[in-house]
């Protein structure tokens, strides 16, 4: 019976990205935003967290709550955020790459990423779950940086590879979340390669506690370990959605990992800048942060 409702699952998928990717970007988003808007109506406990999180993100620096009618419309856009988020993906393969460059109308930090790829030792890019990471891993392909990321292993396996065909197809290499994860980041880097790692929330348990946008949260462990251990030159970057139908890219100047001590209390002092330069960048657009789960240990009711 499990096999049978994954196989479902996958078709659906299947179905719906099908159906997506045949149907003008702007018109996906559309739909996905008002559908997006109606699911946040409904109390679950991904809402509250996703309430939580974004009123994090309100009221640092500030001495009071934040209203409670903004955090409706910030929560609201959250959802709606997200959905755009999946409407354009799945029309990502079908847009072009040419769409993609024309798209991405601000880009902030292209030097940073300049410098640290002519070094030739490999570059980590520390992304957080804001916008839409595959509209720049898009575009620094055509910039002739293609992007090798890892991916949570999604069931059932056909959904998976699917998923890995769509992201291949617009100059993205995926590489599973599995223990051999860490010798395709390594040997991506040793060729001079550019590896994109989602770093703003811990989703295997082994993170480590860092204070993110003022607050004590776990992220995880990888882009700083990876950096140290390599060798590779390691900066944050985002890929806003926005403004309208564009895309905005920010790239980070290059964090230190130069070794000062032992492994473990260089990757919590690494770790540490990585979540103070994101937490930077999310807060510039709160309702674009897609994590619908709890995102701090000490997580402020609402």
């Amino acid at each position: 019976m499990a096999n049978r409702a994954e196989h479902r699952r996958y078709l659906i998928w299947k179905t719906l990205g099908t159906i997506l990717e045949q149907l003008p970007v702007q018109f996906a988003v559309r739909i996905a935003e008002a559908s997006g808007w109606l699911v946040s109506l409904r109390r679950t406990a991904a809402r509250d967290s996703v309430r939580s999180n974004v009123a994090t993100l309100l009221e640092q620096g500030s001495d009071r709550p934040v209203d409670q009618a903004v955090l409706t419309r910030f929560t609201r856009r959250a959802y709606a955020s997200y959905a755009r988020y999946w409407a354009e993906g799945a029309t990502l393969p079908g847009a072009g790459l040419a769409v993609v460059h024309d798209r991405i109308v601000i880009v902030e930090g292209v030097g940073h990423l300049d410098a640290a790829m002519a070094t030739g030792r490999g570059v980590i890019v520390a992304l957080p779950h804001v916008g839409s990471w595959e509209w720049g891993g898009a575009m620094l392909s055509r910039m002739g940086y293609p992007m090798t990321a890892v991916a949570e292993v999604l069931e059932p396996p056909e959904l998976f590879s699917w998923f890995i065909a769509k992201r291949e197809a617009i100059g993205l290499s995926i590489a599973p979340l599995d223990r051999d994860a860490g010798k395709v980041m390594l040997r991506t880097l040793s060729e001079g390669g550019l590896v994109g790692l989602l770093a703003d929330r811990d989703i295997t348990g082994d993170g480590i506690e860092v204070t993110m946008l003022g607050r004590r949260a776990k992220v995880p462990a990888g882009p700083a370990t990876l950096a140290l251990r390599s060798g590779a030159v390691l900066l944050c970057g985002i890929a806003y959605s926005g403004p309208g139908p564009e895309h905005c890219v920010i790239m980070t100047p290059a964090i230190p990992t130069e070794r000062e001590g032992r492994l473990r209390a260089d990757v919590h002092r690494v770790s540490q800048l990585v979540a103070d330069q994101l937490g930077v960048l999310i807060r510039q657009h709160p309702e674009q942060w897609h994590v619908f789960s709890d995102a701090f240990i000490d997580q402020p009711e609402q």
